[in-house]
């Protein structure tokens, strides 16, 4: 199997992806750890593919999306990796060989929006096997990070928003959608969906 990783680069761009093969790979494999549309679609070639659970971060809607799910005056919100909890996700295994070109694609996909941070963490695999893999968490410190938001406020932006990917709970959807397929359910997103279809609340006035 491969080697633990160390820390890895924190940033886009080939001086840190350089940065990671030169000296934060063992023997030059690398892990990557989903959490939300990488799960089922990955968009590189992997070794190995496994679920896996991250401590001390947990999947929530707690970013703003300003353009894909909603605009500027009225954004929904979009998948991040915050802190608390835990999150069960899928762990892949990149080849030496692509390791290098992996790291690229991944930053320039995921770190568009600059809320997200690439970060390094252990992770335990089904197996029981622990490993140490590259994942994105959001940056509480940025603008767009949305988290904290009271249950019933969430629930109407999300039945509200729409923007040019569709509407908010389309996304919210095809998330738990996708998650249940691959057997990973995620208990409080499914709550958040049974809030935004609860008639109850919006019969107001």
């Amino acid at each position: 199997m491969a080697a633990p990783l160390k820390r890895a680069g924190r940033g886009p761009g080939e001086a840190n992806v350089a940065k990671d093969r030169g000296g934060n790979m063992a023997d030059g494999d690398l892990w990557i750890f989903g959490y939300g549309s990488l799960m089922w679609k990955p968009g590189f070639r992997f070794a190995q593919r496994e679920t896996a659970l991250l401590r001390g971060r947990h999947r929530a809607l707690c970013v703003w999306s300003r353009q894909w799910r909603g605009t500027e005056s009225n954004p929904g919100l979009v998948l991040g990796l915050d802190r608390g909890g835990a999150c069960r996700g899928i762990a892949y295994r990149v080849a030496a060989g692509e390791a290098t070109g992996v790291l690229t694609y991944l930053d320039e996909r995921e770190l568009g929006t600059p809320i997200y941070r690439r970060r390094t963490f252990g992770l335990q695999l089904a197996d029981g096997q622990r490993v140490r893999a590259e994942t994105y968490v959001v940056d509480r410190r940025h603008p767009h990070y949305a988290g904290g938001l009271p249950a019933q406020e969430a629930a109407r932006i999300i039945r509200e928003c729409v923007g040019e990917g569709g509407t908010n709970l389309d996304y919210l959807e095809n998330t738990l959608r996708h998650l249940d397929e691959l057997g990973l359910p995620d208990g409080p997103l499914h709550e958040l969906l049974k809030l935004v279809q609860s008639a109850s609340i919006w019969d107001v006035g």
